[in-house]
């Protein structure tokens, strides 16, 4: 399956069915992305977003029953997007610690691809509460397993898995933000190491 595909084979309301209606969402959700980055939920259109995606009126209709639908449908698939993007790029991390240095690589490099996600993100705690909590709570859900399953290997001392997660996801929240849109010249690879280093070692001097 591809990204969309895997994305939609989670909805319990399995649609689209088909190969042509999946790509017409995708078509649907990358022109969304931008349409909403570009100028805010209040401000974006459906019609713009089906002229750039080069679908009828009527077809959006067919997916989506409104533009707040295409927005929260929006952020729950960049969320599916980052944590795949964020797996594929750990898969072969030798333990948690490594994981860690490569999975904040990975966010930054993310978030320098789709600079539009933080915009997108923000705006749904006001456009769609609900959503905006449940994109970060997948994201602490999944952290947490994995956490655990380090904790059962020995790659790392025992916690509190759940606040760690949230913590973990917070420095990452906002490096991205400082490192991947406020200033990406910082290459993403020293920044990861730089954070690695607190994670593993912490502030208290040796």
């Amino acid at each position: 399956m591809n990204q969309l595909s895997d994305f939609v084979h989670s909805l319990s309301e399995k649609t689209p069915k088909t190969a042509r209606g999946r790509r017409t969402w995708q078509k649907l959700l990358d022109s969304a992305e931008k349409e909403f980055g570009d100028r805010g939920f209040h401000e974006a259109a459906i019609n713009r977003i089906t002229e750039n995606a080069g679908v009828a009126m009527g077809t959006f209709y067919v997916h989506f029953q409104s533009k707040e639908a295409i927005f929260r449908a929006l952020v729950a698939y960049m969320g599916h997007l980052t944590r795949r993007w964020i797996a594929e790029r750990v898969a072969d991390a030798p333990n948690r610690l490594a994981a860690e240095r490569q999975g904040l690589e990975a966010f930054i490099e993310f978030v320098r691809e789709h600079g539009d996600l933080y915009r997108i993100v923000n705006e749904a705690q006001f456009v769609a509460p609900d959503a905006y909590r449940e994109y970060y709570s997948e994201f602490a859900k999944a952290y947490q397993r994995r956490l655990e399953d380090a904790v059962a290997n020995n790659e790392i001392k025992p916690g509190d898995d759940e606040q760690r997660a949230w913590a973990l996801i917070g420095a990452s929240v906002f490096l991205g933000m400082r490192y991947g849109v406020w200033d990406d010249a910082r290459p993403a690879s020293e920044v990861a190491k730089g954070a690695a280093d607190l994670f593993e070692f912490g502030l208290k001097p040796e």
